[in-house]
């Protein structure tokens, strides 16, 4: 297969005039969205459903009231002064969603970067959220469907490269170690060069660093950097919404 990678998020919007019919797309957002999302689903949700913007959150809580709301701006919960009147219940943090929180559960989630990454690549034959949590079985899965054209994405920050994201997209292309275009022989020499002490190199990126700033929120970079914890393979159905494969 051939594996190509997106490393910066400002090259997200030319996804839309691409055909990505015979795609496959893996979505990373390591700190924190995709990481997030595979745990609850792991902890026995029934799926997440990713939106850019809080007002389509709350539209879809209003249809389904039954619905649990997620999300994150600046890293933090959204909470009523953000989103009109409306306490989200879980901020973005894959520690909040224990199973006696999320079993059976349909949760909406909107978060910065991560879930922009994930619905600009919709079109494509199939998309999957990866982390670093379900990284092998996600590399097993890819190597028994061999499909032709593999896309790996990275979520980043705002509209700049994230060194996490990276050294994730690196890690499954060294798995798969394929047809590498040169932006992906990038990611995989990242990784090849940090992988010997990885939790160190995520919690020295931006992001690690911003997380590591917020007390409550310090845990998240250690969890986020646990490699292969979750037997699972998550993918998009054609509604937008994620599960278990």
């Amino acid at each position: 297969m051939k594996i190509s990678t997106l490393l910066n998020p400002a090259e997200l919007p030319a996804l839309a005039n691409r055909d990505l019919g015979e795609t496959v797309c893996v979505v990373f957002d390591i700190l924190r969205a995709t990481s997030t999302f595979i745990t609850a689903l792991q902890n026995g949700a029934q799926a997440v459903l990713p939106v850019s913007e809080i007002e389509e959150a709350l539209a879809l809580r209003q249809n389904h009231p039954e619905f649990l709301l997620a999300g994150e701006r600046n890293g933090r919960r959204i909470l009523a002064e953000q989103s009109g009147g409306t306490n989200f219940d879980f901020g973005n943090s894959p520690r909040e969603f224990a199973p006696p929180k999320v079993r059976g559960k349909t949760i909406v989630s909107t978060t910065t970067n991560g879930t922009r990454a994930l619905r600009a690549c919709r079109h494509a034959q199939l998309v999957l959220a990866a982390s670093f949590l379900n990284l092998s079985t996600t590399a097993k899965f890819l190597t028994k469907m061999q499909p032709e054209e593999l896309l790996l994405i990275c979520a980043g920050t705002g509209e700049t490269t994230a060194l996490e994201d990276v050294l994730a997209a690196g890690a499954l292309a060294d798995l798969l170690a394929d047809e590498l275009t040169d932006a992906t022989e990038i990611a995989r020499q990242t990784f090849l060069r940090l992988k010997a002490d990885l939790p160190s190199s995520i919690a020295s990126s931006c992001n690690g660093q911003r997380l590591l700033d917020i007390p409550d929120l310090q845990a998240d970079v250690a969890f986020c950097s646990q490699r292969d914890v979750f037997n699972l393979v998550v993918k998009m159905n054609a509604d937008g919404a994620l599960t278990r494969v």
